[in-house]
């Protein structure tokens, strides 16, 4: 199975550690393939920044790869604040590009979860 990573614009800079780390021990959103599938990356790119002006390209260049999935990092749903535009990003690679698009990546931290619960800040996000 070959995966697409979209991280936040403003992790831009980010290598990727947790990500692959999950990705490779099947950890977080990566729990949904088994231990016998392989699972290669075969792009990783950012948003490009909001409004997510890459989201509506980069799949192009994934699908040149053979990119099966695409993930959206965990950074788009923990970060502050979380990013107001995942469904719509979602929505839209499965429309244009037949992908199936998956929310996370690595598992959220504990202090992470327990903030964003706190402040509702998924709910408003959710809509």
């Amino acid at each position: 199975m070959k995966i697409g990573i979209i991280i936040c614009d403003r992790y831009r800079s980010c290598s990727g550690g947790k990500c692959l780390k999950a990705m490779k021990n099947r950890e977080g959103a990566f729990s949904i393939y088994g231990h016998e599938e392989e699972l290669e990356l075969a792009g990783y790119t950012s948003c490009g920044g909001c409004p997510g002006g890459n989201v509506e390209n980069a799949p192009e260049e994934m699908l040149k790869n053979g990119v099966q999935v695409i993930h959206f990092a965990t950074g788009l749903v923990v970060g502050f604040p979380p990013c107001p535009y995942i469904s719509h990003f979602k929505s839209l690679i499965k429309e244009k590009y037949g992908l199936k698009v998956v929310i996370g990546t690595h598992p959220i931290p504990q202090n992470y979860y327990a903030l964003h619960l706190k402040i509702g800040s998924w709910v408003d996000a959710a809509g």
